[in-house]
């Protein structure tokens, strides 16, 4: 197994982080991950991040369980089981609107769900590392990895750019 070495810098706020992010962009650095506290608006855009594909997979995933939802009702009520409610059509569209609409929830959240799981490789057996819990609190984090004795060289830019504190960490992989 080969280890991992990773430095990272830590940020007070993150104004100063998407400074230092466009800093060690204009010195071609390469920024494996950014962790934050909350959403930052913006560094998406700054990390020049593709646009997500999950909400198109909801919206497959909804029209399939639409399609699922509505096409039952209508085999039952058509097809399957025909009852004469009343002298009322046996395809009877409205009737079919809460079901079709539940089900095209409920497949799009599944969809979603799992999705975002796979995507961030967060499911179940995950192996993430968490270099710093105060990231989740406070803190702003820029993650970058060491390839061929670059620790020194990261550490300085990390530092030149701001970073309050630079640490270094190993990870088995």
């Amino acid at each position: 197994m080969k280890n991992k070495t990773y430095v990272s810098g830590y940020f007070p706020d993150d104004k100063d982080l998407i400074i230092a992010i466009k800093e060690l962009q204009e010195k071609n650095v390469d920024i494996t991950d950014v962790r934050t506290p909350f959403p930052v608006h913006g560094l998406d855009k700054v990390l020049k991040m593709r646009r997500s594909r999950l909400p198109r997979a909801g919206f497959i995933a909804g029209t399939i369980g639409a399609v699922i939802g509505f096409g039952f009702q209508a085999w039952v009520f058509t097809e399957a089981w025909p009852l004469n409610f009343g002298g009322k059509p046996y395809l009877s569209v409205p009737s079919f609107v809460p079901v079709t609409f539940e089900l095209t929830v409920l497949f799009a959240a599944f969809a979603l769900v799992f999705g975002f799981l796979l995507r961030s490789h967060l499911g179940p057996g995950a192996d993430n590392h968490i270099f710093d819990e105060e990231v989740t609190n406070d803190r702003f984090q820029i993650l970058l990895e060491a390839k061929d004795g670059q620790v020194d060289s990261l550490q300085e830019s990390l530092q030149s750019v701001g970073a309050l504190g630079v640490q270094l960490h190993e990870v088995k992989s």
